[in-house]
């Protein structure tokens, strides 16, 4: 049976899995536009770190929401599923299906279960947060969640720093738990999709989860992508940035994954080698973060990139499309 809904493609996966190879192979059917579901690609400047498309892979196959904000910028989930939804219905307008690849899972999660308005950041609150963390150390900000938001305390990462703190700022902020937000939207604050949520979105959704069988070799490419960007020069880019002056390990874009440790090393933290490790173990617990999360997702088909090619998996994808 056709769904009266026009269709869109979720193409998900942790970060090295091989979801641009597959992108393009959808792009160049003629069937799909692109539109990124990357939180450090939307920032300008930041290309090698982020693992942008290059020139020629966005000659083949535009992507929509990269490039779009300045470092010195916070983009949160809630402007993309803005600014997402106006594209994907721009998109089906021109005839073609929407293909939402990336994997900064927040953003697919957020676009389909709508969260209620965060306030914005405030520089006073996170400093003084921050020098907390630094004089007495982040068990004693989780201890403050628990007392204030208990809720949040059991469902947020305790062992990430910027989730307590965030957290504990929404609560200073606006004198609410964090959680109040969460339920307010059509979301639980977990990884489980609402099936209200789907219901109501106004796109049929085909869900795809690039996600190599072998742990090992997500690693294996981890570590070589890894040192690839460093042979293209990302030390240099974010050199570039750090020498702007305006920006710091507060601000969004810098806390992306390989952009943070570079940044620590020019800081001093560490030396280069420590820097590579650090780089790479980030990059793989964030890896980790991500199958998590899309083992509590709602149904989907898993591509094993490993067993089979891009060709094949673009094929059996198109025939879904009405």
């Amino acid at each position: 049976m056709v769904s009266p809904k026009p269709q869109a493609i979720f193409l998900m996966g942790p970060t090295a899995a091989g979801k641009t190879d597959l992108a393009i192979e959808l792009v160049e059917s003629g069937r799909c536009e692109i539109i990124s579901v990357d939180s450090a690609q939307v920032y300008r400047d930041m290309n090698i770190g982020a693992a942008k498309p290059d020139a020629e892979t966005l000659r083949r196959a535009p992507h929509w929401l990269i490039d779009i904000c300045d470092p010195s910028e916070s983009y949160s989930a809630v402007r993309f599923r803005n600014d997402a939804l106006t594209i994907m219905e721009s998109i089906r307008l021109r005839g073609k299906v929407p293909l939402l690849t990336g994997g900064t899972m927040l953003y697919f999660k957020t676009l389909v279960e709508p969260m209620a308005e965060l306030p914005g950041g405030d520089a006073e609150v996170r400093a003084e947060l921050a020098d907390t963390l630094s004089r007495e150390g982040l068990p004693v900000l989780v201890a403050e969640l628990l007392q204030v938001d208990p809720v949040a305390h059991a469902r947020i990462d305790l062992q990430n720093p910027q989730r307590v703190q965030r957290a504990l700022e929404v609560f200073r902020l606006s004198g609410r738990p964090i959680s109040s937000f969460w339920a307010e939207g059509v979301h639980d604050g977990k990884g489980n999709l609402a099936a209200k949520a789907v219901d109501q979105f106004p796109f049929e959704l085909l869900q795809y989860a690039v996600m190599p069988t072998d742990r090992k070799v997500l690693h294996e490419r981890i570590a070589k992508r890894f040192h690839i960007m460093l042979e293209q020069g990302f030390e240099a880019e974010v050199r570039r940035l750090y020498e702007r002056g305006d920006l710091h390990l507060d601000l969004p874009s810098m806390r992306s994954v390989g952009y943070r440790q570079m940044w620590q090393y020019f800081d001093g933290d560490f030396d280069y080698s420590t820097m590579i490790e650090k780089g790479i173990v980030a990059t793989r617990q964030l890896a980790k973060r991500q199958l998590t999360w899309l083992r509590g997702w709602m149904p989907m088909d898993v591509l094993d990139t490993t067993q089979t090619n891009s060709i094949r998996y673009a094929s059996q994808i198109l025939s879904r499309l009405n």
